[in-house]
């Protein structure tokens, strides 16, 4: 049975996963990936060089068996250090519980990780510079262009994944050959992202402080940054493309460039020599979430990761939704292998709904890191929730720990419960129903009721409207 041979197109953080998994248990994988192989050659090429790393995406990494590597290659963020415009900052963790954080991870270091690991296995084999043009996902067969040569071929094997990203050649298959009703939405923020860095101090240590996400929220726009190992910074400046006295449309001389972060970044340009040359070599990239069903075609062919689920980075759980598409296919495998088409509904079945609310989540996170967290009411929100974290680790976690920290509850029931909590303590500060200096059990008393009051309003309606 398991001398199957399997097809993965593109070989990034969730294809290289899938293939070690794959291999591990003991199928013939091949994997196509259209970039060179990123251990030899630098091709960060302005997309996201170091990414949130966090329970989910562990769990991962455990169930491969490579967790104590990729620590490693962590740097732990303990909670959000935000700056305001004269340079003030205050920290804000991400939880009540000191063992709860989150890391940042270099995409290139993890992916190559990754890539060794499957490697290791003699039934994974993985080319290079290989672009997937189509898939005829009726014969199993994928048509293929090499960089280099220019010349097309034809690979086949009995089941097709596709880990191929945002821009997926089997969804684009999918869509074109009109074979069967196909739904797709993508849907783009009128905001793009840049780009941008802190290099290392002279000494080789960090400018500003290590262990943390900083975000320089300014309402309609943002600046973040994320460590990295050598003592830099990846920053990310994430701005409308044509709206606003500032826009990428208009941000086109040195000048205005550097008169802007003067105004809205001043710490922050302090630490940034290189930004007019950052800003003028990087590309401005669009941000979009992708949504579609069905993700496969009967037993033949599956979009896994981005290719069926793109999503915003607001969150830090586009890499971690994607490494947990792997461990519920696994889990999905142990119970049906043998049979593609019923792993493929199964697997399709389970996990559409949590991946459909982690996108609607890093919506949310977009409004709330760039706005709200700025905003006192809900800066008084986030005292309360790291004050009952701490003093009732076992009874309460805020949304953002539901979602980040709590790995064995799906993104659905995460964002349900979390967005109820979150609603419940905004009414009733706004009420003056609670306030940040009360006793701490009887907060909790009046968040868990009024929580429980929202969920069943919402599933009251919900019976209603069907």
């Amino acid at each position: 049975m398991k001398q199957q041979n399997i097809l993965i197109i593109g070989a990034g953080l969730c294809g290289s996963l899938l293939a070690l998994r794959l291999g591990q248990r003991g199928y013939n994988v091949t994997v196509y990936e259209m970039r060179p192989d990123l251990r030899k050659t630098d091709i960060s090429a302005g997309r996201s060089i170091n990414l949130a790393f966090s329970d989910r995406g562990n769990k991962a990494m455990k169930l491969v068996g490579i967790e104590h590597k990729v620590k490693d290659l962590c740097i732990p963020m303990n909670g959000r250090m935000i700056h305001d415009k004269e340079g003030h900052t205050f920290m804000s963790n991400y939880s009540g519980r000191e063992h709860e954080y989150i890391n940042s991870i270099s995409r290139g270091e993890l992916n190559g990780l990754l890539l060794t690991e499957a490697e290791k296995h003699d039934n994974v084999t993985i080319h290079f510079n290989k672009k997937c043009k189509s898939v005829d996902f009726e014969n199993t067969t994928a048509r293929f262009q090499d960089y280099v040569t220019k010349d097309e071929f034809i690979e086949d094997a009995d089941v097709i994944i596709a880990t191929d990203g945002a821009g997926s050649a089997l969804r684009k298959s999918y869509y074109l050959k009109k074979k069967f009703l196909f739904s797709f939405s993508q849907n783009y923020l009128t905001h793009g992202y840049k780009e941008l860095s802190i290099l290392p101090a002279e000494n080789g240590g960090y400018k500003t402080y290590k262990n943390a996400l900083h975000i320089w929220p300014r309402k309609d726009f943002m600046l973040i940054a994320l460590p990295n190992l050598d003592g830099s910074f990846t920053v990310t400046l994430f701005l409308s493309h044509s709206e606003g006295d500032y826009n990428f449309d208009n941000l086109t001389t040195p000048e205005i460039v550097t008169e802007f972060f003067q105004k809205e970044f001043p710490d922050a340009l302090e630490l940034m020599p290189n930004l007019v040359t950052d800003f003028f070599e990087n590309p401005t990239a669009a941000l979009g979430t992708v949504k579609c069903s069905p993700w496969h075609y009967k037993g033949n062919t599956l979009l896994m990761g981005d290719s069926a689920h793109a999503i915003v980075p607001f969150y830090g759980q586009g890499m971690n939704a994607s490494f947990e598409d792997v461990v519920e296919f696994d889990a999905v495998l142990d119970k049906y292998e043998g049979d593609w088409e019923t792993v493929f509904s199964a697997y399709e079945k389970t996990r559409k709904k949590d991946t459909d609310a982690i996108a609607d989540l890093a919506i949310d996170n977009f409004h709330e890191m760039k706005d709200h967290v700025a905003n006192p009411i809900f800066q008084d929100k986030r005292k309360i929730e790291m004050a009952l974290e701490k003093a009732f680790p076992d009874s309460y976690s805020s949304k953002y720990s539901l979602v980040t920290f709590n790995e064995h509850i799906g993104y659905r029931e995460a964002m349900l419960r979390g967005r109820a909590q979150d609603k419940a303590i905004l009414n009733m500060l706004d009420d003056g129903i609670i306030h940040a200096t009360d006793d701490l059990n009887v907060i909790l008393e009046k968040v868990k009721k009024e929580t429980d009051n929202i969920l069943d309003e919402d599933r009251i309606a919900k019976t209603l409207h069907h």
